[in-house]
């Protein structure tokens, strides 16, 4: 006869606690290996306004990570070599993303390493658990600079565009050359920064947030993530008109802190019409679903 071993309440105990400590300690490894890289990022975080939101992203990915414990150890630990394989990959990736001073490439080599220590600690049903938290990691890199300058300057000329369009609605004469809008007191530049590129980027981290917590339909979560692009072309848009309507009325308040605040307050407009229009479409489907 085969010895049946009871799990005993300390004896699952005890097998977390070393579960929870092989995670610490192979996490410890991965941030001494990473930590030039990570400084660099906390560094961008800081000083780049387009990845203010990266401080928020490790944050709440923990927290929905953090929520899905329970479930991630009840579900039994099948430890896969695949992990291990691409932890070997991803620093290799960083090894020569390094030699190629290629900062996308180190940077993604962080999360695809926390995602293959879980994948080799854990095992595949481990890794679906926690699948939703690990893709949110890789928002708190930003997109590489090719991606970043082929995207801006399209995003510029249309804020640029809509601008004037609105402008003249509202009876304020301009004249637009590219980027650039010629009031009759002064010159207003659509930059890089005012491009938009900051809004799509945040709105796009918190409707993947917002969906989670608010939505358990994954087609309802899709739509709102997609549904996040133009919602931030708008907001943006109207922020470039509301600076020209202020610049007309005082045109110290298109600089400065007004200027920045006016940026806070579009992006929290925008957080509302998400909302919204959450609510519009849930109503919507609730009114089909009835017909049928």
């Amino acid at each position: 006869m085969t010895p049946v071993i009871e799990k005993t309440p300390q004896r699952e105990a005890s097998l977390i606690g070393a579960q929870w400590t092989a995670l610490g300690w192979f996490s410890a490894l991965l941030a001494l290996c990473y930590w030039p890289v990570i400084t660099r990022l906390v560094s961008q975080w800081n000083n780049d306004e387009d990845m203010s939101h990266g401080f928020f992203v490790p944050i709440l990915a923990a927290y929905i990570a953090w929520q899905n414990r329970t479930e991630f150890l009840s579900t039994p630990a099948k430890p896969n070599w695949w992990g291990a394989a691409l932890v070997i990959y991803a620093g290799l990736q960083v090894f020569l993303a390094t030699l190629g001073a290629e900062l996308f490439l180190a940077r993604t080599a962080i999360v695809l390493s926390v995602i293959g220590a879980v994948w080799f600690l854990g095992g595949t049903q481990r890794l679906r658990v926690m699948a939703f938290p690990l893709f949110l990691l890789f928002f708190m890199v930003p997109i590489p600079a090719i991606i970043y300058n082929q995207v801006t300057f399209p995003l510029q000329l249309l804020a640029s565009r809509s601008a004037e369009w609105a402008l003249m609605l509202v009876g304020i004469p301009v004249l637009r050359e590219g980027n650039v809008l010629e009031l009759a007191g002064q010159k207003l530049s659509v930059v890089e920064a005012c491009s938009g590129i900051r809004s799509l980027l945040s709105l796009s981290f918190l409707s993947l947030v917002y969906g989670y917590f608010f939505e358990k339909k994954i087609w309802m979560r899709v739509i709102l993530f997609v549904a996040t692009v133009p919602i931030a072309m708008l907001a943006n848009a109207s922020r470039v008109t509301m600076t020209g309507i202020l610049s007309e009325i005082k045109p110290e308040l298109a600089h400065g802190f007004f200027h920045s605040a006016s940026g806070w307050v579009i992006f929290m407009v925008a957080l509302l019409i998400l909302t919204v229009f959450h609510q519009i479409a849930e109503r919507v489907y609730r009114m089909i679903h009835a017909r049928r």
